[in-house]
């Protein structure tokens, strides 16, 4: 009877599928107890910072949060050797697991695994150069699915950009002698943000390769620096673009870590076409997400380890995403809510524009030099970046937009053509403008409205305005600022985004009092 259930049951999960879930977590330096020489100074045995109960107490925290965040499959960065690795891998409860290391690094990748790992593989990035770490490969045996996940730990950005791209490079040689629709996942830490391309181009120190990333042009996650959506990679024929899924988060929800107050996303899980072909594995779309209890972040900051109090966890949040075996019944027809594309408000649901958009109604509610900000009624706002002679303040059109962009974490429309006027409107603009002092400023759906009404003081760059509440105040240049511990009155200021922190910019002396 027994056996008759177990085929039973063997035959039900082939039949409907089943879910698992994958995650990667850096875990910040997870050093043992024996000293070998290539440890970091911070780390070395039976010293001021690092002794056994320091190592137990990294242990036990690290352990934690693997048993919580509860993944089938978890990449593993910056731990130190096989034997601490393994103690971890003990306490966690994995019954699969492997470990790889450079003979001079400090640091080693692991993989953990509920399921069999069949096969491993090393992918040199750099034999010349002693600072690489290689790549781990690893074919996973899902109940009769075959997984390939590429564990990495890419060169910080102490290094610029040509000292990550020979990873993308090692990774792209061996992905093309897969076959074509093979399910992998690239995952682990790639000291890139998702939009690399963009975050890094005006930074002299990094971006010594005229503006290629390994992240988003070798590895294809972007097209002509437009990013391959979901929509994108479901109906494209090439196998060699990939699906990054932080696109899936809303902006400000973007982030693994946090360095000198900016939103990044160094830990990448980047999705082969394959995962969308309706066949064997499947990514289970908008699954993707941080894992961030309490305890790893609270109050806009990451719970990382602290040496001097020997407590917390890792400058890192773990991200994990979720997977199907399951098959989608294509002959059923899903009804989805048509989104409105005349709307400013659709702008924000979509990374760039596969093609012009007409937006409808559109009002012009400031301007200054080099930027407009529009709106239509009952709807969102959003800035015109260097926006034609034609557009005035106080009048209707309907535009065509022909390019999107975030600059700095902004959304912005970067090209329009086809200015169709309709006349000046019968109210003050201002009535479109927000009540700053009744609103939550720091909620990113209110980006780039224009409000009012806000009244503080300014201290040092900020204005602390309500109860013990405060925000970046930036004056364009050319725009006299107000001195120290005055009191202001803005009447026209726009909420802006500068490097993920929201911020009220003052284009003009008359937009103050």
């Amino acid at each position: 009877m027994n056996k008759i259930l177990m085929i039973l049951i063997i035959y039900l999960n082939i039949l409907n599928g089943f879910d698992f879930k994958v995650a990667s977590y850096n875990v910040e330096n997870l050093f043992d107890l024996h000293k070998d020489g290539t440890e970091y100074n911070e780390y070395i045995p039976d010293t001021k910072y690092w002794d056994k109960k320091r190592y137990k107490k990294k242990l036990s925290n690290i352990s934690k949060v693997i048993i919580q965040l509860d993944a089938d499959i978890l990449a593993l960065q910056e731990i130190e050797s096989k034997k601490v690795f393994d103690i971890l891998k003990s306490k966690t409860n994995y019954k699969y697991g492997y470990f790889l290391k450079n003979k001079n690094s400090a640091i080693g990748l692991g993989l953990f695994s509920r399921y069999k790992i069949v096969d491993t593989k090393k992918i040199v990035v750099d034999k010349y150069d002693k600072y690489t770490r290689d790549i781990l490969k690893a074919k996973i045996d899902i109940k009769n699915n075959s997984l390939i996940v590429y564990v990495n730990h890419w060169r910080s950005k102490r290094a610029p950009e040509s000292k990550r791209i020979p990873y993308a490079l090692a990774l792209k040689n061996d992905i093309d002698k897969l076959p074509s629709g093979e399910d992998y996942i690239i995952m682990g830490d790639l000291n890139s943000n998702y939009d690399e391309f963009n975050s890094f181009k005006y930074d002299k120190k990094l971006n010594d390769t005229y503006g290629i990333t390994g992240i988003n042009q070798v590895l294809n996650t972007t097209i002509e620096k437009n990013f391959v959506t979901l929509e994108l990679i479901k109906n494209m024929k090439k196998f060699s673009v990939h699906f990054n899924p932080w696109l899936e988060l809303k902006s400000n929800e973007r982030f693994s870590s946090i360095y000198k107050s900016q939103l990044n996303t160094p830990d990448n899980m980047i999705l082969s076409k394959g995962m969308f072909d309706n066949k064997n594995i499947s990514y289970i779309e908008k699954s993707f997400s941080v894992f961030k209890p309490s305890y790893l972040y609270s109050n806009g900051v990451v719970n990382r380890w602290n040496k001097y109090r020997s407590k917390g966890y890792s400058d890192h949040l773990p991200i994990f995403a979720k997977f199907t075996t399951q098959k989608k019944d294509i002959d059923k027809v899903k009804s989805y809510t048509k989104k409105d594309t005349t709307k400013i408000s659709y702008l924000y649901t979509i990374e760039h524009l596969n093609s012009p958009i007409e937006l409808k109604d559109i009002i012009v509610i400031y301007k200054s030099n080099k930027i407009a900000i529009i709106k239509q009624q009952n709807e969102r706002a959003i800035l015109v970046y260097n926006p034609s002679k034609l557009l005035k303040v106080g009048f209707k059109y309907d535009i065509t937009v022909d390019k999107i962009d975030r600059y700095n974490g902004l959304k912005e429309i970067k090209v329009i053509s086809y200015i169709t006027k309709k006349g000046d409107i019968s109210y003050d603009k201002t009535d479109l403008y927000l009540d700053g002092s009744s609103i939550d400023l720091n909620d990113h759906r209110y980006q780039n409205e224009m409000i009012k009404n806000l009244k503080g003081i300014y201290k040092k760059g900020y204005l602390y305005y309500g109860d013990n509440k405060k925000i970046k105040l930036y004056f364009k240049k050319g725009t006299k600022k107000v001195n120290d511990e005055q009191k202001i009155t803005i009447n026209s200021g726009h909420l802006s985004i500068y490097r993920s922190k929201v911020q009220i910019v003052i284009y003009s002396s008359d937009n103050y009092n």
